[in-house]
Parts: structure tokens; C-alpha cells; sequence
């Protein structure tokens, strides 16, 4: 363990250079920007950066029991309310998914495997994971699931400013609460949350169950009114930085001139896929009267931890982003199988 975490070392001191670079520089998200601009850059140059995956894991409990605190029991009664935003997001996500796949094996040029992997919109652990015993190329698909994503979070900043939703200057926490911490027994309850859901997620086979499966429990916790607590904003911060990280590491042992193209290919894939989002998110606001920003951040394709912890972190109804993105990943979990069936058929 000591050696994983001597290996992890040089990728999170650059993390939090490049996190604390963009806070003195007043960026938006600068932990989680900050972080993945940085380790992208040193990973394109060439730099050797290790993967945070365990510090990972643990940093998706650690999410999931943060979002769960937005389920407040004020919100209870809305959760029947959704259901139109819902049905929108799908109608979007099957959008996107048939472009993405098009793109990828019209424009790019890709194998029917690895277009049809590429494409998904989301879930990109499950996807890679699923990619891995067919003739796909994953480094196309890593690539391109990872350059989505980039481009996404990249992209709210200016857009969220853009739509006129949200104040982004109002999203770093004063200084003095940095270190606010909850009571014993609230701790206690989000610990509880965090193992059990941890726990509940795998046992239930939850997609992300180490993000969902936690979100759930302490969802549960906080609409029954058990506790009221919330993660101390440093421990959002330095999640932020590892999640940056994790998205910039991606590139390593890859070089710009090398995956040139499938950036390119990526990159322009990314930028159709956000303009669906932004205007399915639009739409969603005109016919269901919530929030543009949260429907933006709940229509866009994929990256539920990184999506979700924007929405916790900017105060953008991060209950009702990730109940969006549970039921997106869900049913790509359950769907995407068949489609593998029936391609494999013809």
C-alpha cells in the first residue's frame, strides 16, 4: 500500500499545483479543473503519472455519501415530479448514442466494435470493462471516453455563465467553513453510509454501486430526517483534485502526435454531443420550468461522479442531477448486452 501511494504521489502534487494554481487565479471548479488540466498536460509531454485508482474508490464513497445529503425531505415530494425531465434525458441519451456511433464508424472510421463502444454515452467503467474480451481497440475507446468528458467539464464554466443560471462566483465555500466538521454521531451516520452503501451498491449490483450504492444509503438517512449532516468542503476540494487527476492520467504513456487523430475525432464527437445537451436541456426547462444548469448537468453524456460532484460543488440540485444519471447508467447496464446480441446476430 505504502508503494502504491509513493507511486500516487507525484500525479496528486501536481493535481494540487494545478488546483491551487486555478484557485488563486479565481478559475470556476479550479480543484477539479485545476487538477485535470495540469495531469493532461504532463501526460501528454510525456510525463510517467500513476493512476489513483484505489484513492479513487474510496473517492467515490466518499461522493456518493455527498450527494446523498442533497435528498433533503423537502425534496421528497418532487422525486414524482421528475418524471418528464426523465423521459427527456432518454429520448436525448438514445440522441446522442445513435450520432456517436454514426460518427464513429462513418467519420472516424472505426471498427463496428469499437464505434459501438466508443458511442455509449457514459459509463465508461462499465464499457471498458465490457470492451475488453471483444476485438475493439480500447485505446481508442479510453480516449474517446476520456476526451468527452474533458471537454465537458471544460465547457460548463462558459456555458452555465452563458445561460445566465448560475452564479459560478458564488461557488467557493468562505475560508472559515473549509474545516467545518460534523458532530460525532453525524459522522457516525455518514460513515455507516458510506461502508454500508459501499456495501448495499456491490451486493445489489448497482452500476457504480461504490458511488451509487453509497448516494443511496445516505440519501435514505437524510430524507428520514436521521441526520442532517454534510461533508466538510475540504474533503469536496480534495476529491475534486483526485477526480482531475484520474481524468488526466488517462493519457499517460500516450503521445499527441501518436493519438493525434482519435483526439481530433474525439474532441469533435464531444463538442456535437454538448450542443444535444444544451439544447435537450433548454427544451427541458421550457416544458418542465426547473433549473437550465441542472438539466444541462443531468442531459450531459456521462462522467456521473465528475457531473455529479459539479452539480454538489456549484449547488445545482445534485439530487436531481444524479438521480438522472443513476437511471441513464442503469439502463445502459441492462441495454447495452442486447445491443451487443443483436450486433453479434446480424
Amino acid at each position: 500500500m505504502l508503494s502504491s501511494l509513493r507511486r500516487l504521489l507525484p500525479a496528486l502534487a501536481l493535481g494540487l499545483a494545478g488546483g491551487t494554481l486555478a484557485f488563486a487565479l479565481h478559475l470556476p471548479l479550479p480543484w477539479l479543473l485545476g487538477a485535470m488540466l495540469a495531469t493532461t498536460a504532463a501526460s501528454l509531454a510525456g510525463v510517467e503519472l500513476h493512476s489513483p485508482a484505489r484513492s479513487r474508490q474510496g473517492v467515490l464513497v466518499v461522493i456518493g455519501v455527498m450527494l446523498g445529503s442533497a435528498f433533503t425531505p423537502d425534496i421528497s415530494g418532487a422525486l414524482g415530479r421528475w418524471s418528464l425531465s426523465l423521459a427527456i434525458m432518454l429520448v436525448a441519451t438514445a440522441a446522442m448514442m445513435v450520432f456517436s456511433v454514426w460518427f464513429s464508424r462513418r467519420i472516424a472510421g472505426y471498427s463496428p466494435d469499437t464505434a459501438l463502444y466508443a458511442g455509449v454515452p457514459g459509463g465508461v467503467s462499465l464499457v471498458t470493462m465490457m470492451a475488453a474480451g471483444t476485438g475493439a481497440d480500447l485505446r481508442v475507446i479510453g480516449i474517446t471516453h476520456a476526451v468527452r468528458i474533458m471537454v465537458l467539464l471544460v465547457a460548463i464554466p462558459p456555458v452555465l455563465q452563458a445561460i445566465g443560471h448560475v452564479d459560478l462566483g458564488n461557488a467557493t465555500p468562505d475560508p472559515a467553513r473549509w474545516l467545518m466538521l460534523p458532530g460525532p454521531a453525524d459522522t457516525g451516520w455518514l460513515i455507516a453510509a458510506g461502508v454500508g452503501g459501499a456495501w448495499l451498491g456491490r451486493r445489489l449490483r448497482l452500476p457504480n454501486a461504490l458511488l451509487f450504492g453509497p448516494a443511496l444509503a445516505s440519501a435514505t438517512l437524510h430524507l428520514t430526517g436521521v441526520t442532517e449532516a454534510a461533508i466538510p468542503p475540504v474533503l469536496v476540494a480534495l476529491a475534486q483534485v483526485l477526480i482531475g487527476v484520474s481524468i488526466g492520467v488517462r493519457f499517460a504513456g500516450t503521445s499527441l502526435a501518436l493519438v493525434g487523430r482519435a483526439m481530433l475525432m474525439a474532441v469533435a464527437q464531444a463538442l456535437v454531443l454538448l450542443v444535444i445537451a444544451i439544447v435537450t436541456a433548454w427544451v427541458g426547462h421550457l416544458l418542465t420550468g426547473y433549473s437550465a444548469a441542472a438539466a444541462l448537468l443531468a442531459y450531459m453524456p456521462g462522467g456521473a461522479p465528475e457531473l455529479s460532484l459539479v452539480a454538489l460543488t456549484l449547488g445545482i440540485d445534485p439530487a436531481f442531477v444524479t438521480t438522472h444519471h443513476l437511471l441513464r447508467i442503469s439502463l445502459l447496464a441492462l441495454l447495452l448486452p442486447l445491443l451487443l446480441k443483436q450486433k453479434a446476430a446480424a
